[in-house]
């Protein structure tokens, strides 16, 4: 099992690539499935979950190929199959965005009900209502969502809650409906606009992607096309995080500050100096951070993939911070975690109170999920001493290449395998 090893305390300075975004690539990978024609995408990341879900896609019958580097090419013109596998699907939970594609395709989809990181229940009854709304029976049957329909007709869906994940199935669902498809309190989340973007590429005809309503007008068939993924925002604001934590001069390239407003706002607000362009944003903090007061919210809100890593700095920072998180109920278990490195951190129902300290201190920590890890890097790159991370592989999930671009920054931190144990 792999490890991380930081000797904390080294100053960071330096400009650091973002990669493509995960939360985008993984539900327009999906989205081939809508497709008869060949599809190319560009600047996806060479991450795990990107990794499960092409063993998704090919155990469906798409071919699948990686061209060299971040460029993938699919092929669903031949006959698919309506059932995604168990063993996959239960690793990941993006692997249900399969569900929407097979059921505007095929007619009929079974997929079993998703895992991945314990962070929250996070149900799809959201996705299934929509289904339903357009046409489809729906059942739970043997640990499997199950949805059958002799047709899919345009309807007019208002979602309980903006979920980004029923947003995107029922968006790519809809896409090969009969007649027209509105989607009101649908999630406004960049991710959502890429795609949008993607599947009008392939000849879609979808509008309002990053409003409240997204309007889609069912066409016949999807063609070919190329398309390259955005990049990570929430990869980005980790690195900028990081950046803001550890005294140096740090410049995020290859990112849309547009989708980070909420973060470079607390980030200022803390004492951080943020400047940016249309494409990156630096940041420099000559002093101390200062606390600051934050609540997850859908986008345009902060987003709940960057809490763990901004209380992090929270906790090194002068004064008492605090995060509430309105977005899932059980993702705080990286308080735990830094409290082992001398945070002090008190929660009250879904708020946690950071009290500042001087210095975290070195320890041996777990990355108990994706940004969670993410936390512990950051944490271990200001702790003075040495930081041990276990479980990595939830890191590696959505962080490509993490511990080699930290590195060319000035950070102290290699990966090495642990023989004893296996993953």
């Amino acid at each position: 099992m792999a490890k991380i090893i930081i000797e904390g305390g080294n100053q960071l300075n330096g400009s650091i690539m973002v990669s493509g975004a995960k939360n985008a690539a993984l539900p327009i990978m999906a989205g081939v499935i809508l497709s008869t024609e060949p599809v190319e995408l560009t600047n996806v990341p060479a991450l795990n979950d990107v990794n499960t879900m092409d063993r998704v896609l090919q155990a469906l019958g798409t071919r699948v190929e990686n061209v060299g580097g971040n460029v993938y090419r699919f092929d669903a013109s031949g006959q698919i199959g309506d059932e995604a596998p168990y063993e996959l699907v239960k690793s990941m939970r993006a692997s249900f965005f399969v569900m929407g594609p097979l059921l505007a395709r095929l007619k009929k989809a079974r997929v079993p009900l998703p895992g991945g990181c314990a962070i929250g229940v996070r149900p799809v009854n959201i996705h299934l209502k929509g289904f339903e709304a357009l046409g489809a029976t729906v059942s739970i049957e043997g640990g499997c969502a199950v949805a059958v329909a002799d047709k899919l007709r345009g309807s007019k869906i208002l979602l309980d809650f903006p979920s980004v994940g029923a947003t995107e199935n029922l968006m790519m669902a809809a896409t090969l409906a009969e007649g027209l498809t509105q989607i009101e309190n649908s999630a406004q989340e960049p991710e959502i606009v890429d795609l949008a973007n993607f599947l009008n590429v392939l000849g879609a005809k979808i509008t309002g992607a990053g409003s409240p309503t997204i309007t889609i007008e069912g066409v016949e068939k999807l063609g070919g096309g190329r398309y390259r993924v955005m990049p990570d925002r929430i990869e980005a604001g980790t690195f900028a995080i990081m950046g803001a934590m550890n005294g140096g001069r740090v410049k995020v390239d290859n990112c849309d500050p547009c989708h980070l407003h909420a973060l470079i706002n607390k980030l200022r607000e803390m004492g951080v100096e943020v400047d940016h362009d249309e494409n990156s944003i630096s940041v420099y903090a000559s002093q101390r951070l200062k606390a600051v007061e934050i609540k997850t919210l859908p986008f345009p809100g902060f987003a709940t993939d960057l809490q763990a890593q901004l209380m992090a700095a929270m906790c090194v920072a002068n004064g008492t911070s605090s995060i509430t998180e309105t977005i899932f109920e059980n993702r705080f278990m990286h308080v735990s975690e830094l409290a082992r490195m001398g945070a002090s951190i008190a929660i009250h129902d879904r708020t946690a109170v950071i009290h500042g300290v001087e210095s975290l201190k070195g320890a041996p920590v777990s990355a108990t999920d994706l940004r969670a890890g993410a936390a512990m890097v950051l944490a271990g790159l200001v702790a003075e001493g040495r930081t041990e991370i276990s479980q990595v592989f939830h890191i590696d999930r959505g962080y490509e290449d993490l511990v080699g671009r930290v590195r060319k920054l000035g950070a102290s931190i290699d990966r090495v395998e642990d023989p004893e144990n296996e993953e």
